[in-house]
């Protein structure tokens, strides 16, 4: 029993006043398993259906998020009480030092606030499909600094959270199921502007995702330059793939515009020459 109490009041390092000894690492560990077996329990129960039903995993996450937050901030001020340090004493002491840094790190807090808001406000869910500065982006994590999504190439992409929170950012899953899009198409002057309807529209329900003709519209829409312009317009759940559905699309298009004989003309342009050499050799001639 003297040898057990020896090896607990063993000193490992002293600072000051303060002295780390074995138990003191025995209650640091301990305060960090059972931060993780809490959080693990929490995690649990949240992600229990028959208990949060109501509760989409989007919503679950970000509540567990925030709490995980609140949790570690807990169980590191308990660690520092514990080697000695006052956490009162130390935030006081430090104001100065801590406007100095937060000054040099105000971009990081802002995407740290912003990730706050986002957690909490959960405007912007697990899955949601984004369009950030031209591009389309599924989010995969939303963390406290940054998010993570993935793009159609299949890329990776490390988002901060302030670039959601104060630019204009589109949500394609804010909006019912369906969304619809639209494939603009151009045919030569001359063509059976009743056959370029059904033949558009035909293909545009060939494709297996479009099965239903009442979600396809085709339009003739402007008399151009050098050809007629259609515009297909179509509703698909497949919002983050659908440029393969339109690239099918259009391969169908092509196909058929072929089989009926209608040409997609290539861009023309006129060009009038105005020549004066008959005055030319008139001036000479005298």
């Amino acid at each position: 029993m003297e040898t057990i109490r020896e090896i607990v009041q063993y000193e490992i390092l002293s600072f000051g006043d303060n002295k780390l000894r074995a138990y003191t690492l025995l209650i640091i560990l301990s305060i960090f398993l059972l931060t993780k077996v809490l959080l693990w329990v929490i995690k649990k129960a949240l992600y229990r259906k028959n208990r949060f039903n109501e509760f989409d995993n989007a919503n679950t996450y970000a509540i567990f998020q925030i709490i995980r937050y609140i949790i570690w901030i807990i169980a590191i001020g308990f660690i520092l009480e514990t080697i000695g340090i006052k956490v009162t004493v130390l935030v006081a002491g430090s104001a100065a030092l801590l406007v100095g840094v937060g000054l040099g790190l105000q971009q990081t807090f802002n995407d740290i606030i912003s990730g706050v808001i986002l957690l909490a406000e959960r405007s912007i869910r697990l899955n949601d499909i984004l369009e950030i500065d031209g591009d389309i982006v599924k989010i995969e994590e939303i963390g406290l600094r940054t998010s993570k999504g993935l793009n159609r190439d299949d890329i990776s992409i490390i988002i901060p959270n302030s670039l959601i929170t104060t630019n204009k950012v589109i949500n394609w899953s804010h909006q019912s199921k369906k969304t619809r899009f639209k494939i603009n198409v151009g045919v030569a002057y001359g063509s059976d502007v009743d056959l370029v309807l059904k033949v558009l529209k035909d293909s545009a329900v060939e494709h297996p995702e479009l099965k239903d003709d009442k979600l396809v519209d085709v339009r003739f829409v402007e008399f151009n330059n050098s050809s007629l312009d259609f515009q297909i317009l179509f509703f698909s759940e497949n919002i983050f793939r659908i440029e393969k559905v339109k690239s099918d699309i259009r391969k169908t298009i092509n196909r058929k515009l072929l089989e009926n004989n209608i040409t997609i003309p290539f861009p023309q342009m006129d060009l009038h020459l105005k020549s004066n050499h008959t005055d030319i050799f008139k001036n000479q001639g005298n």
